[in-house]
């Protein structure tokens, strides 16, 4: 089984000239966590997470480990979290999105998907075609492919 036979299609995605509102409503109103984002040339330029942008909404902290617990020692933040939501919402999308992205070929066989999803810890994995996002696949779509059919 390869990529095309599991990945979904179309993708949602965001373009690089959009907003991080544009990204929380399609995370919204589609129920997802991470969007690929994408050139004029629909090609994969980076991609952004509900964890991409709860590292920009909290407080920023330092934590140190001590005895079993974490001790987090607050740095001057006066700002407040919904100034701080506000402020994160009006970002350009490549402000805060990951350049480095992990993606695959549409032809990649799923035991690979499988492993890369593993390895790397993420969530979902942008397919690629000739250079141009074609479909995403998540864990749950390797899961449900792989076992379906012994259960």
């Amino acid at each position: 089984m390869k990529a095309q036979d599991i990945m979904k299609k179309p993708v949602i995605k965001v373009e690089k000239n959009e907003t991080v509102r544009t990204v929380v409503e399609k995370f919204i109103d589609n129920g997802i966590s991470g969007l690929p984002v994408v050139n004029e040339n629909n090609h994969i330029i980076a991609y952004i997470s509900d964890g991409d942008i709860m590292r920009y909404i909290g407080k920023h902290k330092d934590f140190v480990y001590e005895s079993f617990f974490f001790i987090s020692l607050v740095k001057g933040d006066d700002e407040g979290y919904d100034k701080r939501a506000e402020k994160v919402l009006n970002l350009n999308v490549m402000e805060i999105a990951k350049r480095k992205v992990v993606k695959t070929e549409w032809d990649t066989n799923i035991e690979d998907i499988a492993a890369i999803l593993g390895e790397r810890q993420i969530k979902k994995l942008p397919v690629e075609k000739n250079g141009e996002l074609v479909g995403i696949i998540s864990r749950g779509d390797v899961i449900r492919h792989s076992f379906e059919m012994l259960l």
